[in-house]
C-alpha cells in the first residue's frame, strides 16, 4: 500500500436528491476516497482557498471535482473559470455533471478546460451507473500529476 494521501472527491451539487444519489453511487464503487459534498460554487471556492468552515481542512487537492453548472450564488462555469485561472488549481480534474444540454454551456465548459462533460441521465439507474463509473475512473484509474 502506498503512503500517498488519499485525495477526496468533491461533489458540488445544489440538488439534495442528485447529491444523495451521487454519493450513494460513489459509495457503491467502493472507493477509498472520501466524498465531500458542497452545495454551490461559493462553498467550493471556500474549500479550495481554505476559508470559513474549510479553514482547517487538509491541504490535499481533490482527485476530481464533479461540478454542476446551474447553482445558486455562483454557478459551475464561474467556479471552473476561477480554477483554471489559478496556477495551483488548474490541473485539478473537473467533470461537469449537469442536466444542461445547452450548446452554450457545453462549448463554454470545453473552452474553459473541463476534463469531461456528462449530461445527467433522467433515469435514476443510468445516473447511478454514470456517477459510479466517473468515480472509479477519476479516483482509481486516472493518473494525474501531484497537485500538492
Amino acid at each position: 500500500m502506498s503512503n500517498r494521501l488519499i485525495r477526496p472527491i468533491l461533489l458540488v451539487e445544489d440538488s439534495l436528491a442528485d447529491a444523495e444519489m451521487a454519493m450513494d453511487a460513489l459509495r457503491e464503487a467502493n472507493l477509498a476516497n472520501p466524498v465531500i459534498h458542497l452545495e454551490d460554487g461559493v462553498e467550493c471556492l471556500d474549500y479550495f482557498y481554505a476559508r470559513g468552515a474549510w479553514a482547517t481542512r487538509e491541504r490535499a487537492e481533490p482527485a476530481v471535482v464533479l461540478l454542476d453548472i446551474k447553482m445558486p450564488r455562483m454557478n459551475g462555469l464561474d467556479v471552473l473559470t476561477q480554477m483554471r485561472s489559478d496556477e495551483r488549481l488548474r490541473r485539478v480534474p473537473v467533470v461537469i455533471l449537469s442536466s444542461s444540454r445547452e450548446e452554450s454551456d457545453l462549448a463554454r465548459s470545453w473552452d474553459l478546460g473541463v476534463n469531461a462533460y456528462v449530461i445527467k441521465p433522467v433515469d435514476a439507474d443510468q445516473f447511478f451507473e454514470a456517477v459510479r463509473t466517473l468515480g472509479q475512473f477519476w479516483a482509481v484509474l486516472n493518473q494525474s500529476p501531484a497537485l500538492d
